[in-house]
């Protein structure tokens, strides 16, 4: 099976600093669910960054569907970003100028879409995630929980073949981390590969596998 994401010799530091990952590869598969894992300050969110293609590594490149982007312009990133990837940053990065239903849809901008051809399944998502607010409401009139899972629907509003997740659970309690688990389960269960970046065990465990760095 070709891997929907893979990272060949990822090496990346900031400046004047040590390296954070070093000659890193590693592939992973449609249908699986991968914790990443390990103490702060070891790279684990800039490792999603760089597999997102947001950073670009020192050395090493990354590859989506058995095609290298190492040679990729930004343009040809973005697009891909766009169409292939759904992301859940750790601070949920709703768009504050725009109601939450928005920000969920807009993601369909990116793709030459239109938005308006996905409000009944960010309705639905919403639904599923048990955010019970007006679609109209702004992010600075949300709670940090209600943000986070938001961002979930924004992250997999169009089935994208690659969920990249940062701590998706870490402002929820348990009963609402459950459910983002199901969500981010069911993902994989249709086809897509999906990574997440946690501290929380449970939901490691709960992984196909896991990734200590």
């Amino acid at each position: 099976m070709t891997p929907a994401l893979r990272a060949t010799d990822l090496t990346y530091q900031y400046r004047k600093g040590p390296a954070i990952l070093s000659h890193w590869s590693h592939d992973f598969y449609p249908g699986e669910v991968v914790a990443i894992t390990g103490p702060s300050g070891r790279g684990k969110s800039t490792l999603l960054y760089l597999l997102g293609l947001m950073l670009s590594p020192a050395s090493g490149h990354v590859s989506v569907d058995g095609r290298s982007l190492e040679r990729t312009t930004d343009e040809q990133k973005s697009w891909v970003r766009a169409t292939k990837y759904g992301f859940v940053f750790q601070d949920a990065a709703l768009n504050p100028k725009r109601p939450i239903r928005e920000s969920i849809t807009e993601t369909a901008l990116y793709r030459g879409e239109n938005p308006e051809d996905y409000l009944a399944r960010a309705d639905d998502l919403m639904g599923q995630l048990g955010v019970s607010i007006p679609a109209s409401a702004r992010p600075n009139q949300v709670s940090g929980g209600q943000a986070q899972r938001i961002a979930l629907c924004r992250a997999v509003l169009h089935r994208p073949d690659i969920i990249l997740a940062d701590e998706p659970t870490g402002n929820l309690d348990r009963n609402s981390g459950e459910v983002v688990q199901q969500v981010l389960r069911t993902e994989a269960n249709r086809g897509a590969a999906v990574l997440i970046v946690t501290h929380d065990q449970d939901l490691a465990n709960a992984c196909d596998r896991q990734i200590t760095l």
